[in-house]
């Protein structure tokens, strides 16, 4: 099933033959990376200015976890939504109002103050309509490029995943410097430049699909396929963005690092799994899904296993970049399949893949504040998604056979 996207008839065969940044419209994936790299900067920043947090409100591991994760799990309900409504009134649009709810959330919270627990919570409610962005920013993009392109156009969007990396070198130095709550008043000003130029060079491409009946949206799930590609998401950016909020946590705690320090070693993390987001996209592309796939797992299986037994900071660090690594390159490899077999449900099936990439992620954080709590240890939690990793393996295995001989054979595209 090919992709659903714009070019110029009368030029169709030469944009194709120009290459990948000839064949969409660039301004707009500039735009949606963007607006994807500032959102994921602020959905993770509870998770860099956590202990500083956690010190100010007294906060138990336990707490600290489920602060973490609660932007991630709004983002992954708020990914449905924003599903919809991208097929409803536009990518561009629905980009807007996310924004300007994003802007007006966190300048709030720091006139306001964020003075408990529950505060906390709240605040990461808001933030999940930046996590929610996945669904807006990689539509936008997706539907001005065609299907041979697909894995590239989704992998530079969707590098905007490196917007943790800013929120994990910087957040703990300006905390430092003017107090954590002023961090979310600062925030509000790169989100502001971003919004205008956003609003300046996206477009959304011509031939929109025309609006669907709220129970269509849901058709996919009515396919084994749908439900496949959920669960390997939520592996592969359920760990990605987990790690993400969780990392800065786990070095200060298990190694007594500063929050700065352990912002370095998270910002090291989270940017090699960023770097090779596209990589993983054009990798898709050049050997096939399901491959890049197979050894994503295998090897984020086997790292995530090893931090279980790290005792040394170096030692850890290198398994999670290893693991960050792998994560990207699955994180690509997902959504060069995707348009594959859903190009006509794109939207609503970018906000469902996210959905499932976001509860894997929440359930990632959290787990590991409760396994510290109750063993005193964050080594169970990172065992069991280890085991989730690996079972993904198993499943890919299954399906793979099946896929490349149905919707990837009938386009020839590499499954």
């Amino acid at each position: 099933m090919a992709t659903a996207y714009w070019k110029d008839t009368d030029d169709a065969d030469k944009t194709v033959a120009a290459g990948f940044w000839n064949s969409g419209h660039k301004p707009t994936l500039i735009a949606a990376f963007l607006y994807f790299d500032l959102a994921f900067m602020v959905w993770v920043v509870l998770g860099p200015l956590a202990p500083a947090i956690a010190t100010s409100l007294a906060l138990t591991p336990a707490e600290k976890g489920f602060m973490v994760a609660t932007p991630t799990l709004a983002g992954a309900i708020l990914r449905v939504v924003n599903g919809l409504l991208v097929d409803r009134i536009g990518p561009k649009r629905s980009g807007a109002i996310s924004q300007i709810i994003v802007i007006a959330g966190l300048l709030s919270a720091y006139l306001l103050g964020v003075d408990s627990f529950g505060a906390t919570i709240a605040l990461g409610v808001i933030l999940g309509f930046a996590g929610a962005s996945f669904a807006i920013a990689l539509p936008l993009a997706s539907r001005w490029y065609p299907p041979e392109h697909q894995g590239k156009a989704m992998g530079v969007a969707g590098m905007g995943n490196s917007g943790t990396v800013f929120a994990a070198l910087f957040a703990p130095v300006l905390a430092k410097m003017f107090g954590w709550n002023a961090v979310l008043g600062l925030a509000g000003i790169p989100l502001s430049i971003v919004f205008v130029l956003y609003m300046v060079m996206a477009k959304d491409a011509p031939g929109q699909p025309a609006p669907k009946s709220f129970g269509a949206y849901l058709e996919p799930l009515r396919t084994a396929d749908a439900w496949w590609l959920m669960a390997f998401y939520s592996v592969t950016f359920g760990g990605f963005v987990g790690l993400a909020a969780s990392l800065p946590i786990y070095f200060t705690d298990r190694f007594g690092l500063s929050p700065i320090t352990a912002g370095y070693c998270t910002a090291a993390c989270v940017f090699a799994g960023s770097l090779v987001r596209p990589m993983g996209g054009a990798l898709a592309d050049a050997i096939g899904g399901c491959k890049a796939l197979g050894f994503v797992f295998v090897a984020a299986a086997v790292a995530l296993a090893g931090v279980s037994m790290a005792t040394t900071v170096a030692a850890a660090l290198a398994l999670f970049v290893a693991a960050m690594l792998a994560l990207g390159v699955g994180n690509g490899a997902v959504f060069q399949l995707v348009p594959q077999r859903f190009a006509k449900e794109i939207g609503v099936m970018t906000g469902l893949v996210g959905f499932a990439g976001g509860i894997g992620g929440f359930y990632l954080a959290s787990s590991l504040g409760i396994a510290k709590q109750m063993t005193g240890s964050f080594s169970s939690g990172f065992l069991i998604f280890a085991a989730l990793s690996a079972l993904a393996f198993v499943g890919l295995t299954m399906v793979k056979g099946k896929w490349r001989a149905s919707w990837g054979a009938a386009e020839g595209v590499r499954i």
